[in-house]
């Protein structure tokens, strides 16, 4: 009976533990990564401010080939809006240009309903650098206090990055033809 106790008591605490250590953590979260594209920004651009374009380099696309996808709103730029429904590694979720400057920006608002409810911003930026174009691929939002949990436990920068990159080597690949 007594080990029963001691043994609780440490559940207890480990319990305590992870849960202050959640607490202290950041109430924001931000990915980025970048890769450089041997194309000028105009030719990369296009295929990041229209969303049907996004199926030939999106690392998620290709995670559900299955899933369902609507357009609405123009067909690209501001307004533009991309919904998806998928299986468990997609999951629902909706996207909006909210700004698009030519061709050197593109910012979306990135709303997921399912796995888990989340709401962040998401920024493209194209900067020319000689023959070539740095693109950067940011994504930046509230962290929640189950987010900080799961966080101790998961390392989303590496996760989220590593599809970034998938991504961004895609769009390289597209863009350099």
């Amino acid at each position: 009976m007594k080990s029963l106790k001691i043994a609780a008591i440490v559940i207890i605490l480990a319990i305590a533990g992870v849960l202050a250590v959640a607490a202290m953590q950041p109430d924001r979260f931000s990915v980025r990564r970048a890769a450089s594209i041997k194309a000028p920004p105009e030719k990369i651009f296009p295929l990041i401010s229209d969303f049907s374009r996004w199926g030939a380099w999106s690392p998620y696309e290709k995670k559900d080939p299955a899933m369902k996808r609507s357009f609405s709103g123009p067909a690209a730029g501001a307004g533009a809006v991309y919904a998806w429904e998928g299986n468990q590694d997609v999951g629902q979720g909706r996207m909006e240009i909210t700004d698009s400057a030519a061709p050197s920006r593109v910012s979306l608002k990135l709303d997921f309903v399912k796995p888990f409810e989340a709401h962040n911003q998401v920024d493209f930026t194209l900067q020319p650098t000689g023959e070539a174009t740095t693109v950067t691929w940011a994504m930046q939002g509230p962290m929640p206090f189950i987010s900080k949990v799961i966080c101790l436990f998961v390392d989303m920068d590496r996760m989220v990055g590593q599809d970034f990159e998938a991504g961004l080597a895609s769009l390289k690949s597209i863009a350099e033809r």
